[in-house]
């Protein structure tokens, strides 16, 4: 485990040294509650909220004589009327192209892959944990969760948002008891060598395991914070407050910006609904991949687009 937390820690190290000293800060901020390994290079892999607004208004105020922006393109997104729908499971419909389906052979090359463990139960799992994590990095890698929520992609974003995405994973698997509890370790060990691969694909292998143990203690103490955001007990403001944290806030930010609080917020509800569709997502679509977040950015424009104000 403290291996992936070593490559996602290396990879902000080693993106530092390309840009300015300004972005060392919120790296730095997201550390500060682990102890701090020797210093490593300027960082620069921070989110600066201000650029993301400055690109947010260039994008959705064109000048004149512009061209509307293409149907379905993230500047035509309200965000405060998103993520309000009712919640529905998350399962891929039987003809669904996105489908995976587990490969079915006959014959002696099925007698041979039988001994060899291929339909095994561990097999399976690991081949449906592969597509589970597939369709988490599909979630967070895609350009519009950037966009929508106004979020400039750093290594710091991109980790944030894994780990938030891990969790509302994790969370539903435990509903599935013990066989959810080991099916998530095997996606978990799959986020570990992703984030190391990340890592690596950064240059950045000095220090590479103590800072893999300071980003495992970060996903672990956010896994944490999220769990006790959701929970009955929890105020309808406290997942906003560890969103604004984990993910927007600068270095020293404590109060939310108020040009920020309408992603925020948005980010917030797409949690909570996501974790809901998660829980009416059936078992075999969860230990199979079979399931597909939210599409963020619909395929047709809204009615009467407005300009984001900042």
């Amino acid at each position: 485990m403290s291996r992936w937390r070593a490559a996602a820690s290396s990879i902000s190290a080693a993106a530092a040294s390309r840009n300015s000293a300004a972005e060392a800060r919120v790296l730095s901020r997201a550390l500060a509650k682990a102890p701090s390994p020797p210093p490593l290079p300027p960082q620069t892999l921070s989110r600066t909220f201000a650029k993301s607004a400055a690109a947010t208004a260039t994008a959705t105020s064109p000048g004149p004589g512009a061209t509307s922006p293409p149907a379905g393109t993230w500047s035509e997104i309200r965000l405060n009327s998103m993520f309000l729908s009712k919640p529905c499971s998350l399962a891929l419909p039987p003809d669904s192209p996105h489908r995976a389906v587990d490969p079915q052979f006959k014959g002696i090359r099925r007698f041979l892959l039988t001994l060899l463990l291929f339909y095994s139960k561990q097999s399976k799992s690991i081949r449906g944990a592969n597509v589970v994590y597939d369709r988490i990095t599909s979630q967070v890698d895609t350009p519009a969760i950037y966009d929508v929520f106004q979020l400039e992609k750093t290594f710091k974003t991109t980790f944030s948002l894994l780990v938030l995405h891990m969790w509302l994973v994790l969370r539903r698997l435990k509903e599935e008891g013990k066989d959810g509890v080991k099916f998530g370790q095997y996606i978990y060990e799959m986020y570990n060598h992703d984030v190391e691969l990340r890592v690596s694909k950064a240059g950045v292998n000095l220090l590479l395991t103590k800072w893999m143990k300071e980003l495992e203690k970060i996903f672990y103490g956010n896994i944490v914070k999220y769990d006790a955001a959701i929970s009955p007990e929890a105020h309808q403001d406290d997942l906003v407050n560890v969103i604004w944290r984990n993910i927007y806030a600068e270095e020293g930010s404590e109060a939310m910006d108020v040009a920020a609080a309408p992603a925020v917020q948005a980010l917030a509800r797409y949690t909570r609904r996501e974790a809901t569709c998660l829980s009416l997502t059936d078992r075999d679509s969860m230990f199979s991949g079979n399931f597909k977040f939210t599409t963020l950015v619909p395929a047709t424009p809204s009615p009467s687009p407005k300009k984001h104000g900042r």
